[in-house]
């Protein structure tokens, strides 16, 4: 009697852990189609310009003096600066197709939307750094604050060509769309660190350690933190 009351039961549920979804990329709209379509043409238009200044731009990685010879020339800084607006569009694609910038507030809009939100939220964070740049700017040595500020262009420049070179390698082995996303994030962390060792070395040509740490606190880690904090918290 006592094995008929003990008696073993059948396990319903499901013995192996199901795998984890994969996180999918966002898909195709129209408006990502036409900012595709707007980047190629204006990438054919300013081709020419990019392979001009790409020298400098090389010495600006290797030298600190580098940094100098491309703002000391109006025609290359121009060109330059160029090459970096035409850039941020596949910035914004990139950010919006991999969630690199992706808080709550904005995951379930429509796709469109929450393409225009992840547009709004980087042009903020390069307003906000603008902004601060020009109220912690000194009076004196305006060219050496301006060309470590500035200096942060040549680096974005540099960070699109690998992110949009790793990332369609690894589009083409057919690589998870979280598996990309943690690469572009290492990327990203790296050039970040390596653009504000540049800057620092720039400051310092001027500047005790003291004051070029504050400035690359106010002007660089805040705005990025803050870039950083919005997409976790809100």
């Amino acid at each position: 009697m006592l094995d008929s009351l003990f008696r073993s039961g059948t396990l319903l549920l499901e013995q192996s852990v199901p795998p984890e979804t994969p996180v999918a990329a966002e898909p195709s709209t129209w408006l990502v189609e036409l900012l595709v379509v707007v980047f190629a043409l204006l990438a054919i238009a300013v081709l020419k310009r990019f392979i001009q200044v790409m020298p400098y731009m090389a010495d600006s990685y290797l030298r600190v003096r580098g940094s100098a010879a491309l703002e000391g020339s109006i025609r290359v800084s121009q060109d330059r600066n160029l090459v970096a607006l035409v850039l941020t569009i596949p910035a914004i694609l990139e950010a919006y197709r991999y969630r690199l910038y992706d808080p709550a507030l904005i995951r379930d809009l429509d796709p469109n939307l929450r393409l225009a939100s992840v547009a709004l939220a980087l042009t903020s964070y390069v307003l906000l750094r603008h902004f601060i740049y020009l109220w912690v700017r000194p009076r004196r040595q305006v060219a050496v604050f301006r060309q470590a500020h500035r200096v942060a262009y040549t680096f974005f420049i540099f960070l699109m060509l690998l992110l949009l070179i790793t990332i369609g390698i690894l589009h083409l082995f057919g690589v998870e769309s979280a598996i990309v996303r943690w690469v572009a994030y290492g990327e990203i962390g790296l050039v970040f660190a390596l653009f504000l060792h540049r800057s620092a070395q720039i400051l310092s040509l001027s500047c005790n350690h003291l004051r070029t740490f504050l400035y690359l606190c106010a002007l660089e880690i805040l705005p990025a933190a803050l870039l950083v904090v919005s997409g976790l918290v809100l």
